[in-house]
């Protein structure tokens, strides 16, 4: 058995799913990267996004905190002609902005690790999800996370964002009760 929202999805979605989804990530740089990719997928579906990732990589200095956070007008420019990304104003811009942000964490040695699992004790809050129907698409959790966050300065970093990073990241572990990415 597994999580419903894969069936009948193409390889990509299921090495997603089986590799990747709900697994706790503790890397700085991949952490960024999912915050931004979720951010990214406001509007769209994950499959756009997931099926863009390479590109995004690449156009994005493979979301090196350090690199984007020097980004100028004139990257934002060459960002919105390329076509191989989401060309999207307001998410770049935001990308841009929050990497400002975290890097500014980094310089008082401080991470996006240590805030975000801080926040849940390093333990993984394991939900026991039967149906797809039941698992929200946002929590108090993450109405409170996204909050700090937009104090912060964080911008796309809304509750359902925040709750789909949860998931991702492996800070929340929606896998439905019976599916093989439990483990």
């Amino acid at each position: 058995m597994k999580c419903a929202w894969i069936y009948g999805a193409d390889q990509l979605m299921i090495d997603y799913h089986d590799k990747e989804w709900g697994r706790p990530l503790h890397d700085e740089r991949g952490l960024f990267e999912l915050l931004c990719l979720e951010g990214l997928q406001a509007g769209l579906s994950w499959k756009i996004v997931l099926n863009k990732r390479k590109f995004l990589r690449e156009a994005f200095d493979n979301f090196e905190v350090e690199k984007i956070s020097q980004y100028t007008l004139d990257d934002v420019e060459k960002l919105l002609t390329d076509p191989r990304i989401i060309r999207n104003r307001r998410k770049i811009e935001a990308i841009i902005n929050n990497a400002k942000i975290v890097n500014a964490l980094h310089e008082r040695n401080e991470s996006l690790d240590s805030f975000f699992w801080g926040i849940i004790n390093n333990q993984p809050i394991i939900n026991n999800f039967k149906n797809p129907e039941e698992i929200p698409t946002k929590t108090k959790l993450s109405e409170q996370i996204s909050k700090t966050l937009k104090k912060m300065g964080f911008k796309f970093v809304g509750p359902t964002i925040v709750y789909s990073f949860m998931e991702a990241s492996g800070m929340v572990n929606d896998h439905l009760v019976g599916c093989y990415g439990r483990n």
